[in-house]
């Protein structure tokens, strides 16, 4: 029979762990600081309102960013407000309302096979979905779609969507929707299941248990899965590359429909470049896109605290 580990031994292991934790957490900081200092370094002297306002070039003392950042405001907004509704409505569904059997054991099943599939798949199930919308409409608006409105107006919509900023945004809502589902899931089995007992008990309906108590205790969790799904829209390329985003694009969106380039995309031509300069101006636009990341997850934040309730 094995004698038990003396308790010395265990101490002397325990540190061990705590030493080898330590130092990968210090490396990746470490790592992550020379990152940042190196793009602060390289692009904020290229940082300027007017790399803000201008619109791409191929000059570099010439070239902004408006058309990409304004069409990664436009393609996460949509991203957004249709994947966040969507995902937590599904996420509510499958585990308040839908009985638990062989149906409902399926879909979540696929639903965590999903959240790891590689992002250029939904960029491919976009272009077909989206952009081209399985050739029921032919392949533009000309060739037996149709299209309303005037191209520069807001209201422009047209049949298939195209290589447009909604096909852009309905492809992302696809990368995003099963993280959003799985982490809404998670918040709602984090809620007690005696609150929700003492809810049905007084004679609230399981409609009103779910809207007056389990989601509003389960607001936090379902915000930080909010977050780093969106966090992840953010920086996505491929998807978008696959529906048809294009490297130069002059003018912002003006609808729905209008042809986009995003960030990522911006950042990725620039930075393949030979010449210094464009490497300097993409350090600069690497600025902006943390900024605007750091912007959305502290009015994430604030939304979070604001909603929260406290369980007492």
């Amino acid at each position: 029979m094995a004698t038990p580990r003396s308790t010395a031994t265990r101490l002397l292991t325990n540190r061990a762990f705590l030493a080898v934790c330590l130092l990968a957490t210090n490396v990746a900081v470490v790592v992550l600081a020379v990152l940042l200092i190196s793009i602060l370094w390289q692009g904020l002297g290229s940082l300027n309102w007017n790399f803000l306002t201008h619109a791409a070039s191929r000059k570099p003392a010439e070239a902004g960013i408006l058309a990409p950042l304004w069409g990664s405001v436009w393609v996460c907004t949509i991203c957004g407000l249709v994947a966040l509704p969507l995902g937590i409505g599904t996420a509510i569904y499958l585990e308040e309302f839908a009985r638990k059997g062989r149906f409902t054991r399926i879909v979540q099943t696929n639903i965590m096979n999903l959240a790891g599939v590689p992002s250029i798949v939904y960029g491919i199930l976009g272009l077909t979905a989206f952009a081209r919308m399985f050739g029921a409409f032919g392949t533009s608006a000309e060739d037996g779609g149709f299209a309303i409105g005037n191209e520069e107006s807001l209201l422009y919509f047209k049949l298939p969507f195209g290589s447009s900023v909604l096909a852009g945004g309905l492809t992302l809502m696809l990368v995003i929707l099963p993280i959003v589902i799985i982490a809404t899931q998670e918040a709602l089995r984090s809620v007690p299941k005696s609150l929700r007992s003492g809810a049905l008990a007084l004679g609230a309906t399981p409609w009103q248990t779910v809207w007056g108590i389990t989601l509003p205790a389960a607001i936090p969790g379902i915000m930080t899965g909010a977050i780093l799904a969106m966090s992840r829209a953010i920086g996505e390329s491929a998807p978008l590359l696959v529906v048809g985003a294009v490297l130069f694009v002059l003018n912002a969106p003006e609808n729905l429909m209008s042809d986009f380039a995003v960030l990522p995309l911006q950042i990725f031509n620039w930075a393949g470049r030979p010449q210094d300069e464009f490497h300097a101006i993409a350090a600069s636009a690497i600025i902006v896109q943390l900024v605007a990341l750091l912007a959305f997850n502290g009015i994430a934040v604030f939304i979070r605290q604001k909603l929260q309730k406290p369980l007492q």
